[in-house]
């Protein structure tokens, strides 16, 4: 697998000041402007040279089956040269001593339990927090901080639009409205920063025009930030510290990258990166590495990791064959997992792997189910060293306009489909370390609710995940911080040296 280690640091985000009144409708109380203090990262990202790299032994990388168990699709894997796949000598780290994990085709119809009206009942899979019923208003855009904390969107009825913050990380949720003296067109987007503070993009005459908003008081405080003359312009998802937000702006021959809010003079031109970039994934907790998915002159889309300390350059990071079209959808810093869509097993396929593993990008034959579309939108954090132990949530698209949700985990092999709230903004969602998803949603009853699904409860019936021997540091290693560089994936795998003292 591709080798990228990077250094984690901790986050922390500073209480907010307001919140509910506990009585009637939720609204956020607040003292002069409300903000605050914006959120500081900590930690400095370092890369010791790689050795070892073998030379690519081909250009193309073999397909190889796994085992199935009772005739089911199992998964397909994509070897690296001079590596062993799994079923040829090695278990799988998901597997305990004894027995394997089945991997199927199909999505087994778990059911889950369906959602717990008002709090929920024990020993549920899903419970809900919701807040006080409030009059049916339209939502829509909803997008989801770095750390969980906030939720920001734009609601309204017919055209009048206004932006909208919800407190997700409290006993309960709470929605506080955040309306200007004018409503908002439908082009506009809005992002929540850690700090509480919702940062949202307008267009006007080519330009694209950034403020942060906050509530004062009984109103809306606005800051302007100024603005980027682009034709087209995408906001990427909140840096790590959740107050920096990067912005796209492809252009002809290259695509440039702007700090839209949390610079010191507005939006900053930071990198320009060669050929038409799109998606964007950040591979460490301190914001300097930045995953976009490039294609070149015609060629195929191939992943390639960004330095933002280093004036943007550019490391290519997966490359299964020459000719797929090779994008990571999401990574976990902590863990090392990365979530992968790539048609080089000759149709577009969802599949996953371990940055700085010797073992091969996995393909599972449960991430394909008949007539769906599978997306993930979030994984859990805080899962060092444990990357098959990672859950995962997915967004499982029928085809008929409706949405299920999905939960999974490499190690369990098995895609679990649970009915989500009614209600839910589908893709929306959050992990936290402790195995917890939080699935935001409304409902002509209930203007701000919150699902929860807790992981142990969905994978108790699995077998347990053994620890991978990879994961396993040397004696004496564990105060130290092996560092990989990234490199094409035909390349892997490297052994990083450790950081000198």
């Amino acid at each position: 697998m591709t080798a990228c280690a990077i250094e984690t640091t901790g986050t922390v985000r500073s209480p907010e000041h307001d919140g509910p009144d506990g009585t009637g409708p939720h609204v956020e109380a607040v003292a002069g402007t409300g903000i605050a203090e914006a959120v500081e990262a900590a930690g400095v990202l370092e890369a010791a040279e790689a050795a070892g790299v073998p030379e690519a032994a081909e250009t193309g990388l073999p397909l190889e089956d796994t085992e199935t168990d009772g005739g089911a699709e199992g998964a397909e894997t994509f070897g690296i040269a001079g590596s062993t796949p799994y079923g040829a000598g090695e278990e799988p780290s998901g597997t305990a001593e004894g027995g394997s994990a089945p991997e199927t085709g199909e999505v087994p119809e778990d059911g889950g339990s369906p959602l717990a009206g008002d709090g929920g009942a024990a020993g549920s899979v899903m419970t809900a927090a919701v807040a006080v019923a409030q009059p049916a208003t339209v939502r829509r855009g909803f997008s989801v901080s770095a750390d969980g904390a906030y939720a920001a969107l734009l609601a309204g009825d017919g055209e009048a639009l206004f932006p909208e913050r919800w407190t997700l990380d409290g006993p309960e949720p709470y929605a506080v409205p955040l309306p200007l003296g004018r409503p908002e067109d439908h082009g506009t987007e809005v992002l929540p920063l850690a700090d509480g503070r919702v940062l949202i993009r307008r267009r006007a005459d080519g330009r694209h025009l950034f403020s942060l908003l906050y509530p004062t008081g009984p109103g809306t405080g606005e800051l302007p930030l100024g603005g980027v003359e682009s034709a087209e312009l995408a906001l990427l998802p909140p840096a790590p510290d959740g107050v920096r937000v990067y912005a796209l702006a492809p252009g002809e021959r290259s695509t440039a990258i702007w700090l839209v809010a949390g610079g010191a003079f507005g939006p900053e031109h930071v990198a320009e990166v060669p050929g038409y970039c799109s998606g964007g994934v950040w591979l460490d907790r301190t914001g300097r590495m930045l995953a976009l998915d490039r294609r070149s002159a015609g060629g195929p889309v191939k992943a390639v990791a960004v330095d933002l300390e280093r004036g943007g350059e550019v490391t290519p990071l997966l490359q299964i064959t020459e000719d797929s079209d090779d994008r990571l959808v999401l990574a976990a810093p902590d863990s090392g997992l990365l979530l992968i869509r790539s048609n080089a097993p000759g149709q577009d396929r969802l599949g996953w792997g371990v940055l700085g593993s010797r073992r091969p990008v996995r393909f599972p034959g449960c991430l394909r189910p008949p007539g769906c579309e599978v997306t993930p939108f979030a994984v859990q954090p805080g899962q060092a060293l444990l990357p098959e132990s990672c859950a995962v949530a997915l967004r499982i698209d029928t085809g008929a306009g409706g949405s299920a949700l999905g939960v999974w985990r490499p190690s369990g092999r098995r895609l679990h489909r649970l009915a989500p709230p009614e209600g839910w903004f589908p893709g929306a969602g959050h992990w936290s370390r402790e195995g917890v998803l939080r699935l935001p949603y409304t409902t002509p009853a209930v203007e701000c609710g919150v699902a929860r699904v807790d992981a142990a409860e969905v994978f108790r019936d699995e077998v347990p995940a053994a620890v991978a021997p990879s994961a396993q540091l040397p004696p004496g290693a564990a105060k130290v911080l092996v560092m990989y560089k990234p490199i094409p994936l035909q390349q892997a795998p490297l052994r990083g040296r450790t950081v000198p003292r």
